[in-house]
């Protein structure tokens, strides 16, 4: 069996990141997103297992000591973490997987596995960027104004990744994401592994 293709996609808060990811998910077979470990509080709406791990520093900081961690990261005042052993069981089973990881994690993770399709999602613009946090009512002045220069220091990562998608219109991104996964899904490698019964027949 091929083994299936990681995805890192990385993107500043406020870009559409996850709602993109989201819909690429839904509308591609034999693709997921791995759940990541985290020590913030869980937000309204949000689901243990599902949206995160919800977990408490010393558990996290337990799991890292023990290598467990494919990649972990301080985020603002919080930990996150992408679990080992649950990435590499999906992926050899031929699922590919997204970590949805900021830049820190996507150099860990590709110093790691070099394999990796990393892909980074920018805004359209900065202003667009501002209002987008600004709508999603859920932070004060304080925090988006952090966010917003947390904004700039990960888009200073964009060209270390190997795709970039911009979020401007989210149809033409959806699209966009959607083609890298299905293009490097034909990647001579692994078509020949998955058409061996064809090849062999039309080689005779």
């Amino acid at each position: 069996m091929n083994k299936g293709n990681l995805y890192i996609i990385s993107a500043p808060s406020g870009a559409g990141k996850t709602s993109l990811v989201k819909e690429v998910i839904s509308s591609l077979n034999s693709l997921s997103v791995s759940v990541s470990h985290t020590t913030r509080q869980k937000r309204e709406g949000e689901i243990d297992g599902k949206d995160y791990f919800f977990i408490s520093v010393e558990k996290f900081k337990m799991m890292q000591v023990d290598s467990a961690f494919l990649e972990s990261a301080q985020v603002f005042d919080n930990f996150y973490g992408t679990a080992q052993k649950t990435v590499e069981d999906t992926l050899l089973q031929g699922n590919d997987v997204i970590l949805e990881i900021d830049w820190q994690g996507a150099q860990q993770i590709r110093k790691l596995l070099p394999t990796s399709i990393s892909i980074f999602i920018l805004p359209p613009s900065i202003e667009t960027l501002r209002q987008r946090l600004e709508w999603r009512g859920k932070d004060n002045a304080e925090i988006i104004a952090r966010r917003m220069h947390d904004a700039v220091t990960e888009m200073r990562h964009y060209s270390e990744f190997d795709y970039v998608v911009v979020n401007e219109d989210f149809g033409v991104a959806l699209n966009e994401l959607k083609s890298i996964v299905i293009a490097n899904r034909l990647v001579q490698a692994r078509q020949s592994h998955n058409l061996n019964t064809l090849l062999t027949d039309l080689l005779l």
